[in-house]
Order: C-alpha cells, then structure tokens, then sequence
C-alpha cells in the first residue's frame, strides 16, 4: 500500500493506482474529458490537472501513478486558472449551436464549461470560422467534426473494445483530427456502426442519427397504423434517463407512456425472441443431425448467433469465409417487423402499406439494420424506423409525460406475449440460454438439469465464457444426441468476438453453438442505452434482466401460447418454406481494408 495527502487527508491506496483514482476513494471528484471506466488511460485533454507538492509543472491526474508520501492539491489556484484556460481552448474551437445540439443535457464539455469558464471575463470567444465537415451518411450515427474536442474516447473504443479501428487520429498539431479512414465517409468504411463510439463522446460530435421527427409524423398522420415494438434491454435502462438509478426496471411504466405517446399498438421485441429460438434452435439440432450423422458437408459447424447487427458487419468485413457458419435467422427486430407487414396486418385487417413499424432499442446498429435492403421481406421496409433508448427518453419529455406517475399497463396481445427467454435476450448469454432451455426439452423431453432453469455457466461479464451441457436420456429422433456433450460458447464485446473468430477459423477451438454480441454486456450495454455507463452500470441492468427474467410466468420460448398460434395460424412449421421466407435472410461479403 502506498500512503499520500490528497487536499490535506491522508489516503491508503493500492501500488500503481493513479492519482485520479485515489482521490475518488476520498470523494474528491478531478474532472475529466478523455478518461473512462472502460478505457486506458490517455491523458490527451490535461483537464484532470493536479498540483504535485515537489513539481515543476501540473500534472495529469488520470495518468500519474501514487507514490509514498506524494501530496496533491486538486483545487489550488492555479490548477483552477489552467483548467479555467484549457476549457476556454476547447471552447475557442467549437461550434456554438449549444441550445440545439442533441447532446445539449449530457454535454460533459457544457458542464466544465458553467463550472470553470463562466462570467464576464472568459479569455476565449466561441467561435464559428473553423472549417469542419458533419458526415451524415450513415444511417446510425452523425460524426461532426465541429464538436470534437480529440480526446480520443472513440478512437481507443473503436480499436481497443471493438477491434475495428474505422476511426483514428490523423495529421498533427493545430491540424490533428479524428478521421475515418482516408476520410472515407463514415458509410463507406469498416464500420459495424455498433454506437459504442457515440456512448463514450463527451461532446455532440458522435450521436446517434435521430429519427423523433419522422415517428410524430407517423403518428400524427390519420391514416397510419404504427406499431411500437420494445427491446428487453430497454425497459431496464430507460429509467436512468428520467430519473431512475440504474437496474431499476420500468416495463410497465414504459408500455403505457408508448400508449399515451399515440402508438395504435404496443408490442414487445420478446415475442421474436422467442420465435428466434424455435428458428434457431430448431436450425441448430438440423445441421447437428445433418453434419454429424449424415455427414453433410454444405451446412457449417459450429453455428453462430445472427441477433447482433454489429456482430453480423463485423464477420461480413472481418471472416466472410466463416459466414456459412451464421444462423439464417433473422434478428428479433427484423422478424417483428416482416411479420408486422404480414401476420399482424392481416390480422387487424390492415393494409400494409399503411402499417408503420416502430422499434424501441439500445443499439444503433439496428438503425443499419433495418436499412439493409434484405430487410424487406414483407414487399416493404420491415422497419419503418428505429429509435434508441435515449430518444424514447427524448420523446417523453417532449410530450410532458411525468413518467414516475405512471400506471403500469400491459403489452397488447397479437405479438405482445413473450416469456422470461425473450427477456434474457438483453444480457450477454441470455441468447445461448434461451436456446439451450428449449433445445434441451426437444431433445430429452426434460426441462434443461439447471435450477430454476438458470443456466449459471452461461452468464456474467466474462469477455468469452464457454460450457458443456452432457445430453441424457433423448427422444427417439434424437437418439444419436445420447451422451454427446454440448460445446458452446458466449463473446460480447467485438475484441472478444475476434478472440473467438480468429480460435475457430483456425481450427484452435472447437464448439457446436456461439452466441457472439457486439456491445459489453450484450445489449443492455448498447450504443443507443443511456449514458454513462460503465462495468457497474451494466451489471445492475444485467441483474435487472434475471430478475424479470424470474418474475415471468412463462421461462421458456416454445411455451409461449402466441408463438404456437402464429406457426398453427400463419407459419405452419419452424423452419417451414413461409417461416424461411419472412424469417430468415443471407448475409454479404463485405470489403476489408
């Protein structure tokens, strides 16, 4: 242990620990714009500042280890004139359209900005000169180069989390910037369009490309049908953006706020959930049948999840050789909406055309997503529009909800049942659990030998977890699954993905069924969740999830009573020629540069 003075109070800290990080342990918060949880530490801004007793110079805070009998002053004068002055700098080159930026309440740049640089006597002016370019082409987020403050967040989340790098620091000096490669628009390069970026920018230089206008005018015109579907990562995180502390879950709360915002229906991203898994598990025992016992060699093993748009960019760019190895199975969000266009209109007598599809979820990447033009099985786009958490938070604030008021209500029926299964979709695992839950009973006639159904080895924040589930006792079409032991294993995070990736392509690792999810966490810690988050945040909302999870009457996907209507009503059979045409999709070979 190492003993300093921060302020005068002595501290006790582990060997190695920064200066930022020990007076923390005090309660003495040191600003900061480069440094997070997430991330290596980078020193780039210099706001995080201290005096060191013995010195020359300032030093940076989040960089500097301890050392014994170190005495730090956070708050001197000078320290406040240079953070004063390196603010003002920041400011002296940012485009100030303040009031209207999107990022407007959660501007960690504004918040320094009243905090160090206000009254009459600011040294620097804001300024509008600078030349800058807003790459608007993606259809998930908007980079604006106007707002970019070069700390770097991105850059080192794009490379070091996400193993993608389609972001990087360019040119030097007073002409550096944040570049995508070779100032390719942001459309036109490695980009899995994952959002992480945008969750980590302190600044409104990345956000999420908003589309709240183009849903109230759906839902102001008359003649619009629109639908509103939820992810299960969203209602255990929406809460923190209307005053909630994080993990505390707001499902009901959130259903009647979508009523009372004007949707004609409230439907839940659960009910495919569960209809994924009876497509992909039912996909998953095939090709083990197939290539196992009749040596099939077209079909690939092991197979990989396909819910994770980010995920699925990802392979395309990074292993196309591995893409057979993809579940055909479209993502939740994608079988909801080609089913909206189709079952749902013909059940509430609707005219397509008029149908308006709505997703509520955590992930920009579904922006992508629903932009991609195999998404249109339906004869129309599945998705009209995707909104993240953090702009359904927008909107009910825009409509004068006071959201702790609320009643709780229920999803409507025709898609709006769903199970504890379609819940754990939400958290890294939860995928490969749901699966296992229902493959296993298919297969022995038994529910999965796990208590309470918790399959505990699939679950947590390890970045690649792996099992084993021994098959005992199968049913007569499953008699050559006797014994065999079940090879899986969960990634989240893309470095993660590409550990595993790069083990099977290699031929170093040997599975039967990989669920991979591009975000930490799965998708309660999506790019489009509420910020800020961190390792602490996600496992409050992961908790959240496996408590839903357990108040759930219904656990497994093939108890779902809609999912059994929908396939006697509409699909026929899983897997069956209707189901494959609207559920499932092929994926593309994509440029690697």
């Amino acid at each position: 242990m190492v003993t300093l003075k921060i302020n005068e109070h002595e501290v006790k800290v582990a060997e190695g620990t920064t200066v930022l990080a020990a007076a923390k342990t005090l309660g003495i918060n040191i600003p900061t714009l480069c440094n997070h949880p997430d991330l290596c530490v980078a020193g780039n801004c210099r706001v995080c500042v201290v005096e060191q007793k013995g010195a020359r110079t300032l030093v940076a805070s989040c960089v500097t280890p301890v050392s014994q009998g170190m005495e730090i002053q956070t708050n001197s004068l000078k320290v406040r004139n240079a953070r004063k002055h390196i603010v003002e700098l920041l400011l002296s080159e940012h485009r100030a359209d303040c009031t209207k930026c999107y990022k407007n309440q959660n501007c960690e740049l504004q918040t320094l900005a009243n905090e160090y640089s206000f009254g009459e006597h600011i040294f620097f002016d804001l300024t509008e000169d600078h030349n800058y370019v807003i790459d608007r082409s993606s259809p998930a987020f908007i980079k604006d180069d106007s707002k970019c403050i070069r700390c770097q967040r991105c850059v080192r989340t794009c490379a070091q989390l996400q193993y993608v790098s389609a972001i990087a620091v360019s040119h030097k000096g007073s002409e550096m910037k944040i570049s995508s490669f070779h100032d390719r628009p942001m459309s036109h390069v490695v980009c899995t369009n994952c959002g992480q970026c945008v969750n980590r920018c302190p600044t409104g230089a990345l956000t999420e490309k908003t589309y709240i206008d183009q849903v109230w005018d759906a839902i102001y015109d008359t003649d619009k049908h629109v639908v509103v579907q939820t992810a299960p990562a969203v209602r255990i995180a929406l809460g923190e953006d209307l005053g909630y502390d994080p993990g505390e879950r707001v499902t009901g709360k959130l259903v009647t706020a979508l009523r009372q915002l004007g949707f004609d229906s409230v439907l839940d991203t659960d009910f495919t959930a569960d209809l994924t898994i009876i497509e992909e598990g039912t996909e998953l025992l095939t090709r083990l049948k197939k290539v196992l016992v009749e040596g099939d060699k077209t079909l690939a093993l092991p197979m990989f999840t396909s819910c994770s748009p980010g995920w699925i960019k990802f392979i395309e760019h990074k292993y196309p050789h591995m893409l057979p190895n993809l579940s055909t199975c479209k993502s939740p969000q994608q079988m909801f909406g080609a089913l909206a266009k189709t079952f749902y209109a013909d059940k509430r007598k609707l005219d397509p055309a008029n149908v308006v599809s709505v997703s509520i979820m955590p992930c920009t990447a579904k922006k992508y997503e629903a932009d991609r033009p195999e998404m249109r099985s339906s004869g129309y786009k599945d998705i009209d529009f995707v909104l993240t958490t953090r702009e359904l938070a927008v909107m009910i604030k825009q409509a004068g909800l006071d959201f702790r008021t609320l009643e709780e209500s229920h999803y409507d029926s025709v898609m709006g049942v769903s199970t504890g299964a379609g819940v754990i979709f939400g958290a890294t695992g939860g995928v490969m659990e749901a699966a296992l839950r229902t493959a296993y009973e298919i297969v022995t006639g038994r529910p999965v030998p796990f208590k309470n159904l918790n399959i505990m080895p699939v679950r947590g924040m390890e970045g690649v977890k792996e099992a084993t589930i021994k098959i005992e006792g199968t049913r007569e079409e499953w008699k050559f699954l006797e014994g065999a032991e079940l090879k899986v294993a969960i990634a989240h995070g893309l470095v993660n993905a590409n550990k595993i990736a790069k083990a099977v392509s290699q031929g170093k690792a040997q599975y039967h069924f990989i669920e991979i999810m591009a975000c930490p966490g799965g998708c309660l810690g999506g790019g489009g969740q509420p910020i800020p988050t961190s390792t602490e945040i996600r496992q409050k909302r992961m908790e959240a999830i496996y408590v839903e999870d357990m108040n759930m009457d219904l656990r497994k996907s093939h108890d779902n009573p809609e999912v059994t209507a929908i396939y006697q009503e509409f699909l026929e059979k899983p897997n069956g020629h209707k189901a494959h045409e609207l559920l499932h999709t092929h994926y593309t070979e994509r440029e690697s540069y």
